[in-house]
C-alpha cells in the first residue's frame, strides 16, 4: 500500500475523474477506480501502474439504488483500505424541465446528490482519524440555472452538504469541495447541450482542475474554485440580485 494512502475515485473513466486519477498517481496514491467501462479503466490503470502506484478497477454502473452499499462491500471484500474518497461521478439534464424525461432526472439525482451522501455515510468512519473527502462541486451551485435546472439545484445541495460536513469534521477528517465552471469534458455532449453557449466564454482543462483539487485537498482548503474567472463569477453571485442571476444564467445555458 502507497505511504500517500489510497483514493477511491468514482467516475473514473474519463474528464475530471480520470485527470483526478492521474493526479493522485503522479502524487504516489494508489488509486481505486470505479465506473461502468470497465476497458476505459483497465486502460487508465495500466497507465498509473506503470508510475509504480496500485490501480484497482471496479467496474460498475452506479446508477442503481443500490449502488453505494454495493461499491462499499466491494471495496471490503478485496481487503482495501480507502484514505480518501472522491466523489467525482455526476450527469446533467440540458432543456426547459417540462420537456424533460423523467428517467433522466432520476438518474441525474442519484448521481449528483443520493450517490455522494450515501458513499459518504457509508465511508465516513474509515477516514475519521486523519482521512480525506473530496467532492466535485461546481459553479452551477451558486445560482438558479434556467435550462439546467435540475443540474443546478443537485449541485447546489452538493456544494452546501460538503461545506456542512467539513466543519462537522473539522479536526478528524479534511473535507474539501472543488467548484468548477465549464470544463473541457464529455459532459456537454452527454447532457445534449449541443450549441449551448455555456463555456464558450471560459472554459478549463480536467488536468487543471485535478491539479487545484488536488493542492487544495491537501493544504485543507474547504472549497476550492480553480480559475479566476470562475472566482469573478463566484463574486458576482453573492453580490448581484437574484433576478439579475437567473436571467444572465438563462441567457448562458440558451443557444449561441
Amino acid at each position: 500500500m502507497s505511504e500517500r494512502g489510497t483514493a477511491l475515485i468514482t467516475g473514473a473513466s474519463a474528464g475530471i475523474g480520470a485527470a483526478l486519477a492521474r493526479e493522485f498517481a503522479a502524487h504516489g496514491h494508489d488509486v481505486v477506480l470505479v465506473a461502468r467501462r470497465k476497458e476505459r479503466l483497465e486502460r487508465l490503470a495500466s497507465e498509473l501502474e506503470a508510475r509504480g502506484v496500485t490501480a484497482t478497477t471496479i467496474a460498475m454502473d452506479l446508477d442503481d439504488a443500490a449502488a453505494a452499499i454495493e461499491l462499499h462491500e466491494a471495496v471490503s471484500e478485496r481487503g482495501l483500505d480507502v484514505d480518501i474518497l472522491v466523489n467525482n461521478v455526476g450527469v446533467g439534464t440540458y432543456g426547459p424541465f417540462a420537456d424533460s424525461d423523467l428517467d433522466a432526472e432520476r438518474t441525474q439525482l442519484r448521481l449528483n446528490v443520493v450517490l455522494p451522501v450515501e458513499l459518504t455515510r457509508l465511508f465516513i468512519d474509515e477516514l475519521r482519524g486523519g482521512g480525506k473527502l473530496l467532492t466535485v462541486g461546481s459553479m452551477a451551485g451558486m445560482a438558479p440555472g434556467p435550462g439546467l435546472a435540475t443540474y443546478y439545484a443537485s449541485k447546489s445541495y452538493v456544494n452546501s452538504f460538503t461545506q456542512a460536513i467539513a466543519e462537522e469534521l473539522r479536526g478528524d477528517v479534511g473535507v474539501t469541495l472543488v467548484c468548477p465552471g465549464p470544463v473541457d469534458t464529455e459532459f456537454a455532449d452527454r447532457a445534449g447541450m449541443g450549441e449551448s453557449t455555456v463555456g464558450a466564454i471560459s472554459s478549463n482543462t480536467p488536468e487543471n482542475v485535478a491539479s487545484a483539487a488536488y493542492d487544495g485537498l491537501i493544504a485543507g482548503e474547504t472549497v476550492v474554485v480553480p480559475s479566476r474567472a470562475m472566482r469573478v463569477v463566484d463574486l458576482l453571485c453573492r453580490i448581484a440580485p437574484r433576478s439579475v442571476i437567473r436571467r444572465v444564467a438563462r441567457w448562458a445555458n440558451s443557444g449561441r
